[in-house]
């Protein structure tokens, strides 16, 4: 429905019930709450409309609407049963994987009190008899995956009793099983996709431990199935019957129903809007602490994060001035930080939304979220302000056609895979809503429980709730084979500060808002050898800091140290030796070099030629150096001996290999070069994407913006 749709629907006065979707744990409204729909590039609105807009907006993505529908008609049964979309594409990634708990979705709850086991036993059998995608397997047919259902049948609740223990070893020993049990993957061609276990830790102690597979549920279906077997339980032990009426609708009727809608012309005009829209995207790099891992790592952790009350109310304020919802200024926000950690002005964030549009849906267990992709992109220094509403747009559009399949999204747009990295998007957004209940067993205190380890998904995730006080809380969810937690808690408390400096100052430009209190500038403000509005070339600076401590530590690496003196030195030598084979301003050289002491002196000596460089990971294949190097015309790499023979195959230019040109590299001099040409809008490095969306691309980055970035 278009934003011109839901102004007309509003002025008619429909109303319904706000709803959540979300992808990994907990219910999310993920963009799925949004005034901006309506509020289009107008500016503010009246509150009374703006909370009808967000209302409507709920209601529509909850599948709410006053005016009837033809309803999801039963799947042939007798026909093979397709995924949907999103089945689809978790399927394929398991198969890449089968051994990964990444796609495992863990639900474990603390259970105190008298707990009746055989009424939670036939609580789950009933639940899982009632919801076919828990009895489903995958197999192929025809060389496409294909849903077989399987009949129902009771699955148990295996006890394991700890009494035996001494008491100071049961809770340790319950999590440690259920930790086994949350990694333990899924067969999906012969294991139904959800399991169950209730560990005993005393007569009135228990951890209930369930694991779904993530192609069998989300966040939503996480309160489905809470809520039903907390009514299922409840029932059975007063001896009342299931009061669960008949589900309207099976989660194979959804997937059928999917795949016949989305298809045609209608894919194709939704599919041109987001070739169009992601043209240019590029994938958003964060400075990370180690290389990327060829293949990505699953493991995790997570920094929390809390936003007090009275700035979340002025969050809400903002939000409501400039007629978007706090989805949109959260996400705003959001790119404004990276953009300050990565010197980059267009950012692409991912984010997901509920799938489940229509009434019949609602209480489905099942995988129904789609992702969506917000690219924004800006030019100079924009002000708050600009941001907001470059975001509305972004916002607007991404929701216009949100029913386009992200896993066909990913097949236009990045056919080749990188498996170092996610498609389309390595860091994301979520806004959560508070959780609509929670497991309810009469006479038995429940509490969440949460393992020790997690997964990552994304190099990088934001996920924020609201919560009952009005205020939120979330965690940076982060990939630790990239980041270190330090870090990552670095970022969160930047980002707290940079949403209190938005809400005083939002008309401020963004690069000049800060991120760091007044005590961490007073640690850092002795060093700031460029001072905002006077960059300089980084070659220059760094010669500065080397005049000042020759003797100070400048690179350690194993079994050798260089100072700032010897590290000075030996660039200088690179550079004039650079220069004598002709290198100089406007030129590129490429560094193709592992993470060695030999790589700063080089990095360094290119930039003190006047030339800026291109970094050749030695860990790519030779076809990805070959185009960098053609696309950049590079006259000269710098290298060892380690990677001659195979850049000899790709390239024809001049080499420098520092290891066996150490003799003519020694005799040039060792004093700096004379001043270049050079100034802060001069290129200091040429980096590129990874091609996800397509051909990689050459990113160009100023000696002024690494300032901007430092």
């Amino acid at each position: 429905m278009s934003a011109g749709e839901i102004e007309k629907s509003v002025a008619a006065g429909e109303a319904g019930k706000p709803a959540t979707g979300g992808a990994t744990g907990k219910p999310a409204a993920g963009g799925a709450t949004g005034a901006e729909i309506a509020a289009g590039a107008s500016g503010a609105a009246p509150a009374s409309v703006l909370a009808a807009r967000e209302e409507l907006l709920r209601q529509r993505l909850a599948g709410r609407r006053s005016t009837p529908r033809t309803g999801i008609a039963r799947a042939d049964r007798e026909a093979p049963l397709p995924l949907s979309f999103g089945q689809q594409q978790l399927w394929f990634l398991n198969s890449l994987d089968p051994e990964s708990p990444e796609y495992l979705v863990p639900v474990l709850r603390r259970l105190r009190g008298p707990l009746d086991t055989d009424a939670l036993t036939a609580a789950w059998g009933v639940l899982v008899g009632r919801h076919e995608i828990l009895r489903t397997r995958y197999r192929l047919d025809n060389g496409e995956p294909v849903q077989v259902v399987d009949p129902p049948r009771a699955p148990g609740l295996p006890v394991v009793d700890l009494g035996a223990l001494p008491v100071s070893e049961r809770e340790p020993r319950a999590l440690a099983l259920a930790g086994e049990s949350a990694a333990q993957p899924f067969d999906l061609a012969a294991q139904w996709p959800a399991r169950a276990r209730l560990i005993r830790i005393a007569d009135d102690d228990h951890l209930l431990v369930v694991v779904f597979h993530h192609i069998a549920c989300d966040a939503w279906s996480i309160q489905v199935f809470e809520r039903e077997l907390g009514a299922l339980y409840g029932a059975f032990t007063a001896g009342r019957p299931s009061p669960l009426p008949p589900l309207p609708v099976q989660y194979a009727d959804f997937a059928a129903w999917q795949r016949g809608r989305v298809t045609g012309p209608a894919l194709e005009r939704r599919l041109d809007y987001w070739r169009g829209r992601l043209a240019d995207s590029t994938p958003t790099e964060l400075p990370t602490a180690r290389p990327r891992p060829p293949v990505r790592d699953w493991r995790g952790a997570a920094v929390p994060l809390s936003v007090p009350v009275p700035l979340a109310a002025g969050l809400r304020e903002l939000s409501r001035v400039h007629g978007v919802t706090l989805y949109t200024t959260l996400l705003a926000a959001f790119q404004a930080l990276l953009s300050r950690y990565t010197g980059r002005d267009d950012i692409t964030i991912g984010t997901v939304v509920s799938e489940r549009t229509r009434p019949e849906l609602q209480g489905l267990i099942g995988y129904g979220i789609n992702s969506l992709v917000m690219h924004g992109s800006w030019r100079g220094e924009p002000s708050f302000t600009e941001l907001l509403a470059g975001a509305r747009d972004t916002v607007l559009g991404a929701f216009d056609h949100q029913e386009t399949p992200f896993a066909r999204l990913v097949d236009e747009l990045s056919p080749a895979r990188d498996t170092s990295r996610t498609p389309l998007f390595q860091i994301a957004f979520t806004l959560h809503e508070a959780p609509d209940g929670a497991l309810d067993l009469p006479g038995i205190d429940v509490r969440v429980t949460e393992l020790p380890w997690r997964t990552a998904k994304f190099d990088l995730a934001l996920q924020v709730e609201e919560t009952a006080d009005q205020g939120l809380r979330g965690q940076l969810e982060f990939a630790t084979s990239l980041f270190d937690p330090e870090w990552v808690e670095t970022l969160a408390a930047s980002f707290l500060r940079l949403l209190g400096a938005l809400v005083d100052a939002p008309d401020s430009p963004v690069t000049r808002l800060p991120l760091q209190d007044e005590r961490e500038i007073a640690v850092v403000a002795p060093f700031d050898l460029c001072p905002a509005g006077e960059a300089r070339p980084m070659h220059e600076v760094f010669q500065g800091r080397a005049a000042e401590n020759p003797t100070a530590v400048a690179v350690a690496a194993p079994g050798e140290t260089l100072s700032y003196g010897e590290l000075n030195t030996r660039a200088n030598r690179i550079a004039h030796h650079l220069k004598a084979l002709g290198v100089g301003p406007e030129t590129l050289v490429g560094v193709c070099l592992g993470r060695g002491p030999e790589l700063v002196p080089a990095l360094l000596g290119v930039l003190k030629s006047g030339a800026a460089y291109v970094p050749l990971d030695p860990t790519h294949p030779v076809d990805r150096w070959a185009f960098v190097l053609g696309d950049t015309g590079a006259p000269v790499v710098v290298t060892t001996s380690e990677y001659v023979e195979r850049l000899a195959g790709v390239y024809e230019g001049r080499l420098v290999v520092l290891d066996r040109d150490a003799e003519a590299i020694a005799a040039a001099p060792g004093s700096n070069p004379a001043p270049s040409r050079v100034g802060p809008d001069a290129l200091a490095y040429v980096i590129y994407t990874s091609g996800s969306t397509g051909r990689p691309k050459g990113v160009c980055v100023s000696h002024a913006q690494v300032w901007r970035l430092l």
